[in-house]
């Protein structure tokens, strides 16, 4: 365990050490008496009630709850915003939290990886190790054949792992998938987890009819998902709509060429897209979808200065390269 969890774990759960291992010669812990839990001494018993931070505390909270708060602080979470998003935080024993962490840290998460992994998801810290948090690892090692040793990177990819059902969301999406053509699963979870975590008929279903709406056939809207997964983390409005409509009325394309490069769809229309498709036109050069985009700035100004003549070559050449 790194040493920064360590302290900040232990530190904020010495009074519950006090509480599993009463003395008689130890003084009780202000968090586990029976009279008020608002702060009435300004007495430190705690490690944390001498940390910089639980001065700035409002002085009408408890000492738990303020030690629940400089626990997720010194581990460099927003409490804040880890309250405002689940209130359940704050009925929370910090013992609770702290079998979290620990559970988190068991399976390969690091201390620097928590602000980010709470933040976008703080239910986390209410979740049940045994019904949510372990299954889930289950689902990533049996149904995915991930190796524990990269737990940490599928779960910092995509943190709505660890709050999704294995039931309701994850196994239905990975059978919904498989049925598509994914055949790695290792690849989809360290590549593509947030496909996992997408529901099938809100989310990927309706994609995939709207490839089809657009005129291509099911199995060309398939093949290409496959071969461009982000397509179904594309918005329809905002993104799959605006650029397909570009494609075919200024650029005047042909489906074909989507079907072949749908990766046209991940790039910027505004940054990419338009300016590098008017400096093709204002050229003349004769330049295919991919290369267009995909070439880097420096190659992509030495294509547009060729001559038609001797452009096929020039991007022949680009295209191997890329």
């Amino acid at each position: 365990m790194s040493s920064a969890l360590t302290a900040a774990l232990h530190s904020s759960s010495l009074c519950f050490s006090a509480q599993l291992k009463p003395s008689s010669a130890a003084q009780p812990c202000p968090a586990t008496q029976a009279t008020p839990s608002i702060l009435q001494s300004p007495k430190a018993h705690s490690p944390l009630q001498r940390h910089p931070l639980y001065t700035q505390a409002h002085t009408n909270l408890s000492l738990q709850f303020k030690e629940k708060i400089m626990c997720l602080e010194i581990l460099g979470i927003d409490a804040g915003k880890a309250l405002s998003l689940n209130p359940s935080l704050h009925s929370a024993s910090l013992h609770a939290i702290h079998s979290i962490l620990y559970y988190l840290e068991s399976k390969g998460i690091h201390q620097k990886d928590l602000p980010r992994i709470v933040g976008m998801c703080p239910q986390v810290l209410t979740s049940s190790i045994r019904a949510d948090l372990s299954p889930v690892f289950a689902f990533l090692s049996q149904e995915l054949r991930i190796p524990e040793q990269s737990f940490r990177r599928v779960v910092n990819k995509c943190p709505r792992l660890l709050i999704c059902s294995v039931r309701d969301q994850l196994k239905p999406a990975l059978y919904y998938l498989q049925r598509l053509g994914f055949r790695d699963t290792k690849s989809l979870a360290c590549n593509d987890p947030i496909l996992l975590v997408s529901n099938v008929e809100k989310t990927l279903i309706p994609k995939l009819e709207y490839l089809v709406s657009l005129g291509f056939k099911e199995e060309d809207a398939i093949a290409m998902v496959l071969r461009h997964p982000s397509l179904f983390t594309f918005s329809i409005e905002n993104n799959l709509k605006p650029k397909f409509e570009y494609f075919m009325g200024e650029m005047k394309g042909r489906l074909g060429e989507l079907r072949w490069f749908p990766q046209y769809f991940g790039f910027s229309l505004e940054k990419r897209i338009k300016p590098r498709h008017l400096e093709v036109l204002q050229s003349g050069v004769k330049v295919s979808l991919s290369v267009m985009l995909k070439a880097t700035d420096q190659e992509f100004r030495e294509l547009i200065m060729m001559r038609d003549h001797d452009g096929d070559d020039r991007e022949s050449m680009i295209n191997h390269e890329i």
